[in-house]
């Protein structure tokens, strides 16, 4: 089995799990930023979910004065998209693959694994979901851009042409300005995904509906079966 690539927190559910959620935190924060949010979920037991927090790796970030943080690329200018570091986000994609090959060793099939994440957590899913070459059940994205999209076109896997992506975004966010957001979804629906979009009046956070909608986004995803 491989070993997993970065240390996380992991919550099993009440009987053997069948589906596993791997949820990327954001810029600073670590693995265990959204475990409390688990209960509120409210998902069936019958889902038998496996969570999973990883940890990104800890780099110095240059928009925060190259103080050393966890994050899963550098971020180089206030505008997410131009400098980008690319050698950085190629690094957590192969993180994050490893993730998902790993749950597949334990035996849960492509198909019930989701892809969640926060901020630049929701950047990573994006980017290591839509070039994952097994179709997976489902990508969130949470606050969040699609990054180095202009390598979209030329990188994407045909096995996840048409998985759900859900897209969340606060439209008073002050970290990731909501016109890069709606972008980001322009440019997906360019290159042919469907995109279930939430605007709600937040600002860089998750809203009591929102918690809400990822229930039932969840539990809908899960419920799909595998690709034809």
């Amino acid at each position: 089995m491989p070993l997993k690539p970065v240390p996380a927190v992991e919550i099993e559910p009440q009987t053997p799990a069948t589906a596993s959620i791997i949820w990327l935190h954001g810029l600073g924060a670590d693995g265990n930023d959204f475990v409390p949010l688990i209960p509120y979920l409210q998902l069936p037991p019958q889902c038998a979910i496996r969570f999973i927090f990883p940890h990104a790796p800890k780099r110095p970030v240059t928009l925060n004065g190259g103080v050393v943080m966890r994050a899963w690329y550098d971020i180089r200018s206030g505008e997410f998209t131009a400098r980008e570091d690319e050698h950085g986000i190629q690094a957590s994609q192969q993180l994050i693959t490893t993730l998902i090959e790993h749950e597949r060793a334990r035996g849960i099939p492509a198909h019930a694994i989701i892809l969640t994440g926060f901020s630049q957590g929701g950047a990573m899913a994006l980017h290591s979901g839509l070039r994952y070459p097994q179709a997976l059940g489902g990508i969130a994205a949470l606050s969040t851009y699609l990054p180095l999209p202009h390598h979209l076109a030329g990188e994407k896997h045909p096995a996840n042409r048409q998985v759900p992506i859900l897209m969340v975004q606060g439209s008073e966010d002050s970290i990731v300005p909501p016109a890069l957001a709606r972008r980001s979804r322009q440019q997906l629906e360019k290159e042919g995904y469907t995109v279930d979009w939430h605007e709600y009046p937040m600002g860089h956070e998750i809203c009591q509906e929102e918690i809400a909608l990822l229930s039932a986004w969840f539990s809908r995803c899960l419920s799909n079966g595998p690709p034809d």
